[in-house]
């Protein structure tokens, strides 16, 4: 007989941590396991290990509330930001509770319960199911298919799988991108290549912030760490939820305000409106973000340029633009973007009916429509992950008590008459190619998916659990109408 747990998680890096936490906290006794698909604890963070990873979200928000980062930088490493998560687990005795190489590829909703099985066949049961997968596939990266990169006779790499015997020390690199992975690794490896040549097809706004917040560690010498780190991000999450609606209602503005910090750093106009003005408007998509200014300072010593152009292919010695121009190359990186998976990539039945997601509803963007006992966690498009992903885990928690409170054994989200629009609000590439796999929103609460924390703070923790729900007591329905 399978082994049953009253909830499965499915992922053991931030989210599914940040879950498990939750769940031991806020219920106590509940029998749980989270089933982590690599061998290690981190998830994205575990993954990426390309030169100068780093968060481009600050860590007062990206860290638990429950948890007060302690680093030095507010714009972390990764491998810093891994260790936290592993700490985290540590700490909460959450670690014992974690299978490793326990990779989900199907799980079957029948009888009241719910079959998961692992890429070695090994089969779990649960009452509950939560994925806080991400939304990466982990096993590839976006690939254009280049012309004549079998010609080309340097070494070419996908930053998702960073070779590490790779060592670039006074190599001449390309790095293919404009993205925040573009941006990380070109002043990183910058340091010690001969030099790097940052090519894009067109630019992506890009702003400053100091890789150290000198308020919250001025808190942190003057209160205790918790109220440091409470009011430290509480200043962060106002000031960037503001500056978003600032991009959005005043998007000249922002344009404005943007290309004055790069003239003030590059010194050159003309420069920056061949490199650093894009033709989206600002947070349309990912602003990206520069620690301290490190990509200009690459730039204006000399070691790191940009290039604006298309490629017409790959040549031997290098990449062949469009303009004519090679660019000489003995490292070719191609940081053209991710690929998008939705839960993880696990096939969900239903009573033997396959789900497909991209046909699915969110439903306070936590659960589908049609599909019982079930959540995912997806962060903000504007924000720290965390931020949203905790509001989902406390909110599962709450359905969990509810059915327990009232007897129930299910819970159903039932989708009513609507406009449908995409789940993620973005015009970025690696958005825009997956959005037929990834459930839609509705046009009206609780079908839609702010982005908005300060707005989902307030009404989250206080949403009625019962409303557009069907629940089962054993075999009979209880339809709630709470409109």
């Amino acid at each position: 007989m399978a082994e049953h747990f009253d909830v499965l998680i499915i992922g053991a890096g931030l989210s599914g941590i940040g879950a498990a936490w939750r769940l031991q906290q806020e219920r106590p006794g509940t029998s749980y396991a989270v089933l982590e698909a690599r061998d290690a604890i981190g998830g994205t963070w575990d993954l990426f290990r390309y030169p100068g990873v780093r968060s481009d979200s600050d860590m007062f928000t990206l860290s638990y509330p429950f948890r007060p980062w302690q680093g030095d930088r507010s714009l972390a490493s990764g491998e810093s930001i891994r260790q936290y998560i592993q700490d985290t687990a540590d700490e909460g005795g959450i670690t014992p509770h974690i299978r490793f190489s326990a990779r989900v590829v199907a799980a079957d909703w029948s009888a009241g319960r719910w079959t998961v099985r692992l890429a070695g066949g090994e089969t779990l049961t649960c009452r509950f199911l939560y994925a806080c997968a991400g939304y990466y596939d982990y096993a590839r990266g976006h690939q254009p298919d280049f012309a004549g990169l079998d010609d080309f006779t340097g070494r070419f790499v996908h930053p998702q799988s960073w070779p590490a015997d790779l060592d670039h020390a006074g190599r001449r690199v390309v790095v293919i991108g404009s993205g925040a992975t573009a941006v990380t690794l070109v002043p990183a490896m910058a340091e010690t290549a001969a030099h790097v040549t940052m090519l894009q097809r067109s630019p992506s706004y890009l702003t400053v912030l100091p890789g150290r917040d000198v308020v919250a560690d001025l808190l942190r010498r003057r209160l205790p760490a918790r109220v440091a780190h409470k009011v430290a991000r509480a200043k962060n999450i106002v000031l960037a939820q503001g500056f978003y609606q600032l991009a959005r209602r005043r998007p000249e503005r922002v344009k404005a305000i943007l290309r004055r910090f790069a003239v003030r750093h590059l010194a050159d106009p003309a420069y920056v409106d061949e490199h650093f003005t894009p033709a989206y408007q600002p947070w349309d998509q990912r602003l990206c973000v520069i620690p301290d200014g490190d990509l200009f300072a690459a730039i204006n010593n000399g070691t790191a340029s940009m290039v604006t152009d298309h490629i017409e292919r790959f040549v031997p010695e290098g990449i062949r633009l469009r303009s004519g121009r090679t660019l000489e190359a003995d490292i070719v990186v191609s940081a053209t973007g991710l690929s998008l998976l939705p839960i993880g990539g696990v096939t969900l039945t239903v009573d033997g009916r396959e789900v497909d997601p991209g046909k699915s509803v969110a439903y306070r963007g936590v659960m589908l429509s049609g599909v019982p006992n079930f959540a995912y966690c997806i962060g903000y498009t504007n924000a720290s992950w965390t931020l949203r992903a905790d509001l989902s885990h406390r909110y599962v928690c709450r359905l969990l008590a509810f059915m327990d409170k009232s007897g129930y054994v299910s819970a159903t989200p039932k989708e009513g008459p609507g406009n449908r629009r995409p789940l993620l609000d973005l015009t970025s590439g690696y958005v825009q190619r997956a959005l037929d796999r990834f459930p839609q929103q509705g046009d009206k609460d609780p079908w839609t998916v702010r982005q908005n924390y300060l707005l989902d703070v307030l009404t989250t923790p206080r949403a009625d659990v019962r409303r557009d729900m069907t629940f089962t007591r054993s075999t009979a329905p209880v339809l709630e109408e709470i409109r």
